[in-house]
């Protein structure tokens, strides 16, 4: 193994080292990253609500909107 081949393989590792190094340090904790999605709006109970409604108005207009006969696409009044 020359010289060179040993140098490049040293480097390469020190540069994985040190990402994994500082992505350890910039990642949040266990205790943090719970934190963080308890703070999500998924979360509350009150989100939770009116996106399940919100959704099912929507899978409703689809629903509608798939047994409707005419091609809305083409605009009002458009043959």
């Amino acid at each position: 193994m020359s010289i060179r081949t040993l140098l490049a393989s040293s480097g390469m590792i020190a540069a994985i080292g040190l990402g994994y190094g500082m992505w350890s340090i910039i990642s949040p904790g266990e205790e943090r990253r719970r934190e963080m999605v308890k703070n999500l709006p998924e979360y509350s109970s009150q989100t939770m609500d009116e996106t399940r409604k919100r959704t099912a108005l929507v899978m409703q207009t689809l629903k509608e909107a798939a047994e409707c006969n005419e091609n809305l696409s083409r605009g009002i009044g458009g043959k």
